[in-house]
Formats: structure tokens, sequence, C-alpha cells
């Protein structure tokens, strides 16, 4: 679940965004180490302040491609459409498509640089927003707990409708067990 901030009238707001869960089906390609899969996308309206959700229940479809072929740099893909089915009645529609290319350069010792940057399209509105990002990484393992966290500054190079950020810090911590 994303943690959101974001500017408002009243200074900065920040809340708990929407839950996205996607299921990709991979398909065997022949390569082992390139994953490649469609699925279902669910949205579920879970955000805790006005405008950190959308209040609009969601489906679409998710593409993923992911080539680890390297063991020094790994790059693929996260392709997404949904629209809204469901929800506050008062709340705009969703219709939006998202590309989010992935590149990561290891360092080694489970550091890597990384881009992972999320260009959207609203098609209710026309708008748009195409961040680059260049971010750095570190996986460790602490007993059978392995952990994962990364920060990514963000800089929209193309961005076109209300309350686009500019600017944008794309952080998360994973874990697998």
């Amino acid at each position: 679940m994303p943690l959101n901030s974001f500017p408002a009238q009243s200074g900065k707001t920040t809340g708990v965004g929407d839950l996205n869960v996607f299921a990709a089906y991979l398909i065997d390609i022949g390569n082992p180490a390139v994953s490649f899969g469609v699925g279902p996308q669910l949205t579920a309206p879970t955000g805790s302040t006005d405008g950190s959700g959308s209040k609009k229940w969601s489906a679409g479809i998710a593409n993923v491609l992911f080539n680890a072929s390297s063991p020094i740099f790994q790059y693929g893909y996260l392709l997404t459409w949904q629209a809204s089915f469901a929800g506050d009645s008062d709340a705009k529609d969703v219709n939006i498509g998202a590309f989010q290319p992935f590149l990561f350069y290891q360092l080694g010792r489970g550091t890597y640089l990384r881009s992972a940057p999320i260009m959207t399209y609203d098609f209710e509105s026309d708008g748009y927003n195409v961040p680059i990002g260049l971010g750095i990484g570190q996986v460790f393992k602490k007993k059978d707990i392995t952990y994962n966290v990364f920060v990514e500054p963000q800089y929209s190079v193309a961005s076109k409708g209300p309350g686009q950020a500019k600017w944008q810090i794309f952080a998360g911590f994973n874990t697998q067990f």
C-alpha cells in the first residue's frame, strides 16, 4: 500500500493510498531467466484522506516482463490499465494506464542502482506524467528473511494536468520470507 504525500490548499496532505494488486500468469518463452506474464488487476479504494485515493473500485489488466539473463544488469517493465466500476458516485471516474520500465545495475554485496519511474496517462482527463529517476538500493538477509530497501528521486520531464508532481521520491521496503 502506498503512502502518498502531496500539496493541498492548506499545506501538505499525507495518507495511505489505494491498494492495488495484480496477478501475472507467466508464459513459458523458453528462457528461464526471462519472465513474461499477463493477468488481472484490482484496486480497492483504501485512501485514508481526501486526494490520497480514488474512492473507486477499479479493475483492469497487467503485463510484466523481467529479464534476469545477466547477473549485472536486469531490466523489464510493468504495463497496466484499469477503469473504475464501483464506488463513490461523486468521485471522478478512473480510466488510467501506467508504464513502469525498470533497470537494475548490480554493484555487488547487495547494493544496486535502479531506475523504475511510473509513467501515467489519464484517459478521462488527457493528463499525463513522465518522470525519470535514478536511485540506489540494498538487499540484505537476516536469518531466513531477505530485505530490500531503496530510494529513487524522480523528476518529471513532461506532464499535463492538475496535481502532477515535478519532483517525487519513490522509496520502498520489501521483505521475502
